[in-house]
């Protein structure tokens, strides 16, 4: 890990006050590495009417929260049935009705010397063809999925509730210019069984495997709660929120659903950018996501693995 000292204390306040014993351990043992570099950085984080008052904060909130959600929606959370989908699934929540109108006005506010609300307005009496024009002098003609416009997508924000296998999660959740929620993993939300295995027999060691790893998580829940998800295979799923402004979807969207990419998070890339195009009616921005693949490729990243070995030999 690299980061700065502002960065490594806001970390390790949060690990101190982590429900899981080793996320403390592990705050404990680079707390003590980084004090031999950067000292002065770190003079706070276990002091207990600074660092440790903070941590207990967090912590306090932690459990309250716990507790009311307990109470409140005790029913949904203890339920035996768990999540009733049993497919990977990608919802549109919230968006901004008014969001294309302000990201082509973001994008000629730099250009002029009228205020926001009254290029905002302008926008909103241009003809459809004039919009097209400006997005398509912004967004240029880009070479490559790398080549990107600039901040003027950032004016605007979509909010989707996912629910996929935890190795698609976790891919996703690396990403760093969005917000992201994620609910607790458990096997009741149920897993599929990929084509790949089952064509080639493994079909049974497959489930064999998924029912063992859901018997230590049963096993585990009742005296290691938070401990218990670590039984659960990735192939299991999860529900998260996903929320992003329209310049990191570009980014995401258009790398997630390249060829090599896994299946799971391709899909749910490929559905999150049809979502913006239809459901909430931004057919601009995601035209200027050119580089997002809805195609099924088959076999992820064989033909990658071919060119390498074209250049090996």
């Amino acid at each position: 890990i690299y980061g700065t000292g502002q960065a490594y204390e806001q970390l390790l306040l949060r690990m101190r006050a982590h429900p899981l014993p080793e996320a403390r351990t592990y705050a404990d043992l680079m707390l003590r590495e980084l004090r031999k570099v950067i000292p002065s950085f770190l003079r706070r984080v276990d002091l207990p009417d600074r660092g440790g008052a903070w941590s207990a904060y967090l912590e306090t909130n932690r459990k309250a929260i716990d507790h009311v959600a307990a109470e409140l929606l005790a029913d949904d959370i203890a339920g035996p049935a768990g999540d009733p989908a049993t497919e990977t699934s990608v919802a549109l929540v919230d968006w901004d009705p008014d969001g294309e109108h302000k990201v082509v006005a973001a994008m000629l506010y730099p250009h002029t010397h009228l205020s926001e609300e009254a290029v905002l307005e302008r926008v909103r009496r241009m003809s459809t063809d004039d919009k097209i024009a400006v997005v398509r002098a912004y967004a240029g003609e880009r070479g490559n999925r790398r080549h990107r416009p600039g901040r003027a997508l950032e004016r605007t924000d979509y909010r989707f509730d996912i629910l996929s296998d935890y190795g698609a999660f976790r891919d996703l959740q690396r990403h760093r210019m969005l917000t992201i929620e994620w609910q607790a993993l458990r096997p009741s939300r149920g897993y599929a069984v990929p084509e790949a295995v089952a064509e080639a027999g493994g079909a049974g060691l497959f489930v064999e495997a998924m029912e063992r790893s859901a018997r230590l998580y049963e096993a585990l829940c009742t005296d290691f709660a938070e401990a218990a998800p670590y039984a659960v295979c990735l192939a299991y799923r999860i529900r998260f929120c996903l929320q992003l402004n329209a310049r990191e979807a570009m980014h995401m969207l258009e790398l997630r659903t390249t060829p090599q990419g896994h299946p799971t998070y391709r899909r749910v890339c490929q559905e999150m950018h049809r979502l913006i195009a239809e459901e909430a009616g931004h057919p601009l921005v995601a035209g200027m996501m050119r580089f997002v693949d809805h195609r099924d490729p088959g076999l992820e990243r064989l033909e990658a693995e071919r060119r390498a070995e074209r250049r090996r030999a």
